[in-house]
């Protein structure tokens, strides 16, 4: 036996006809197919209802029986609105109320002097706790908490940061149903969801919700609390782009499932800028709050003088006054010293210029805070280097607390 070609020459003519009908056949009834068959099969939704699903089921038959892979599609947008439900009434307005006194007039009652948000973290035997900032409740006579049913609740504070702006607030806690789950702000990465929660520009948006990304994980912003223009400390805030406005402080910076991760704090307020929204991590706020709760306030180290970085004095009275040697590029000059205290027991004097504590380099008066704030206790023993007269010395202090 030979090949087919081999035994039976082919004739042009008769191998055309043979396959240009059954092609001309094959074409029209695929039209037909197309255009009848098909439309009737997705009206019966024969068609609709099994690619519906498989499409739900998410199956990938690429791999065959023996390698099949089920996909499960997760609806973001039902998520978060369950998480919105299940947060949104640990969120709370925060009313700040001052009593204003005219000295021609007399007092007529309670002043609304701001109002923020507050995150309700805590209850205990009948008490709950709200955390805030620091510059929601400054200087308030009266506070109130007012929860997402339009319940005013007086609250009392416990206390109140500065630095950190962080304020702690206790209240009944018979009318609260539903306490935040703290989350860590450790692990969190930058391009995450993120959504913020609180009132922006009052109670009128209460309960507004804004979701963007987290853009940045370990931002320092300055702060100039008495706004003379020379910051007095630097901010460790988590970065975001979901909406803060003001009213929103305080608020809650959560992730996508519902733990709260930060406590809105500001935003750069620039016509140039947007989405530029910050938090404090709620990995730092922890251990304030604690302290609040149990000591009503903040204790830090305490040295005892008045002092200002050394790039505020112009660079002629580097050498001519402070006597400083040509290598120092910054430090923290002696202003005043208050009698009895740490740095006077240790010695130091006005126009001392301190650029060392404990063998680490102090450029500015932030970073003099940092070291005392954040890696010293009350108690401790620091090292500090410093220049008097030109000449290097050094000093032991035992850090003190401010009475």
């Amino acid at each position: 036996m030979g090949y087919y070609d081999q035994h039976y020459p082919p004739n042009p003519k008769k191998k055309k006809r043979s396959w240009l009908v059954p092609l001309l056949l094959g074409a029209i009834l695929g039209v037909l197919l197309v255009t009848v068959a098909l439309p009737a099969l997705v009206d019966t939704g024969v068609l609709s209802n099994s690619q519906r699903q498989n499409n739900q089921r998410g199956i990938d038959n690429s791999r065959g029986n023996s390698g099949s892979t089920e996909v499960v599609n997760v609806d973001v947008s039902t998520q978060i609105t369950e998480v919105i439900d299940q947060v949104a009434p640990a969120v709370v307005g925060v009313i700040n109320i001052q009593n204003q006194i005219d000295f021609w007039q007399q007092p007529e009652g309670n002043n609304q002097a701001g109002e923020g948000s507050g995150v309700i973290y805590k209850k205990v035997d009948g008490t709950a706790f709200v955390v805030t900032n620091h510059h929601v409740v400054a200087d308030a006579d009266t506070v109130e908490v007012v929860l997402s049913d339009d319940t005013h609740i007086e609250a009392e504070l416990v206390g109140s940061d500065l630095f950190s702006d962080l304020a702690v607030l206790k209240m009944d806690g018979s009318q609260v149903d539903q306490v935040i789950e703290i989350g860590s702000s450790a692990n969190v990465k930058t391009g995450e969801p993120a959504i913020a929660i609180g009132n922006p520009l009052g109670l009128m948006f209460s309960g507004s919700v804004t979701q963007g990304v987290i853009s940045g994980t370990e931002r320092t912003i300055p702060q100039d609390f008495d706004q003379d223009g020379r910051a007095d400390w630097q901010a460790e805030v988590i970065q975001t782009d979901a909406a803060i406005n003001p009213g929103n402080s305080g608020g809650a910076l959560i992730n996508i499932r519902g733990q709260l991760i930060g406590i809105n704090s500001m935003k750069i307020n620039q016509t140039a800028v947007e989405g530029l929204g910050f938090a404090i991590p709620i990995d730092s706020a922890l251990p304030i709050m604690e302290e609040l709760e149990t000591e009503g306030k903040i204790t830090r180290p305490y040295l005892g003088v008045e002092i200002y970085s050394l790039d505020e004095v112009p660079q002629t009275e580097w050498s001519n006054t402070l006597d400083l040697p040509k290598n120092i590029k910054g430090g923290v000059y002696v202003w005043s010293v208050e009698p009895l205290s740490p740095a006077d027991k240790a010695g130091l004097k006005r126009l001392d210029v301190i650029t060392e504590l404990d063998g680490k380099q102090v450029m500015n008066m932030i970073d003099l805070r940092k070291i005392l704030y954040q890696e010293k206790d009350v108690g401790d023993d620091i090292s500090v280097t410093y220049y008097r007269d030109g000449k290097k010395q050094k000093t032991t202090i035992q850090l003190g607390t401010q009475k």
